[in-house]
């Protein structure tokens, strides 16, 4: 009587998972808990993003009345046209420039001292960056204000330079006292994304670049800069976009020529009741800011 080896377990489990039907039953079901996992984030989206710009757009073709009403009748591109008009684009143009020049300003400021941070070591660096990261344990607007009363003619600037012998520095609604408080305000979303790009990256390569007889400079333009390039566009890209839309810093510190686009918009909205205008110009600082977006991503976001 010849013996017959039992089976082993283990082959007649792999054979049953190769099986076609049971791998699409698996995936449906992976596909199923996935989004169930996912509906609540989907639900909160859906409401509080999508619908409310869903709404913005189609006012933006809407049609305002002689009384101020919106009418969604007779949708035209009126609004859109406005767009070009001289003071919009004077508007548009003083943002952009503060925004880009918040921009340069942080990265100037937060590569050396993320660098710093990122040559530290473990106990030094964590401290560091609890110190980055203080700011956000108060409210924007408190720090807003805060910088308001130091700003103001009767602030302490004013007294200091009184004091030495100066003129009084009066920077409180100008763009200087806007362009302090963006700086200001979105310094640490410049430095933690240099932080943590610099931080992972391979220090030996550095070191080999030295053994090559390269000098400090050179090192950093050929091996630190081009490593570190994920985190300065992620940096970039956090500063530049709420810089363009900013509205609590150029209302508590600029003055009536210093207008941005945030607070032109709520303009719009709230004192000209001008609907469809207010609409078309957040439609506009939107495609903006997703261009900037697309352009993070295809620069290399894929590399963070």
């Amino acid at each position: 009587m010849s013996e017959h080896p039992l089976p082993d377990p283990a082959d007649t489990i792999a054979e049953m998972l190769h099986q076609p039907e049971l791998e699409s039953d698996a995936v449906r079901s992976e596909s199923r808990r996935g989004v169930l996992i996912a509906l609540p984030s989907w639900i909160y989206l859906t409401l509080f993003f999508a619908i409310p710009l869903l709404i913005v757009v189609v006012y933006s073709f809407a049609t305002r009345s002689s009384t101020g009403l919106t009418r969604l009748t007779g949708w035209n591109i009126e609004s859109y046209k406005r767009l070009f008009d001289p003071l919009v684009a004077e508007i548009a143009f003083r943002s952009i420039v503060l925004a880009v020049a918040t921009t340069l300003i942080c990265l100037a400021v937060s590569y050396p001292f993320a660098y710093y941070i990122a040559t530290r070591t473990p106990k030094w660096r964590n401290l560091l960056i609890v110190l980055v990261l203080i700011p956000f344990w108060s409210n924007f607007l408190v720090r807003t204000y805060a910088w308001r009363i130091i700003l103001g003619s009767d602030g302490p600037l004013a007294q200091i330079t009184e004091w030495m012998g100066f003129e009084p520095v009066r920077l409180l609604f100008t763009n200087s006292a806007v362009l302090i408080g963006l700086v200001y305000g979105y310094l640490p979303f410049m430095v933690l994304p240099l932080y943590a790009a610099l931080e992972r990256m391979d220090w030996s390569l550095v070191e080999a670049a030295r053994d090559l007889y390269a000098d400090g400079w050179t090192a950093f333009r050929k091996v630190t800069w081009p490593l570190s390039r994920p985190g300065v566009i992620a940096g970039s890209i956090l500063v530049f976009i709420p810089s363009l839309g900013a509205y609590v810093t150029p209302a508590l510190l600029g003055g009536a020529k210093t207008t941005l686009l945030g607070d032109y918009i709520v303009s719009q909205f709230l004192a000209a009741r001008n609907q469809p205008f207010g609409s078309a110009l957040s439609v506009a600082v939107m495609v903006v800011m997703l261009g900037a977006v697309v352009v993070y991503f295809r620069s290399g976001a894929k590399n963070l």
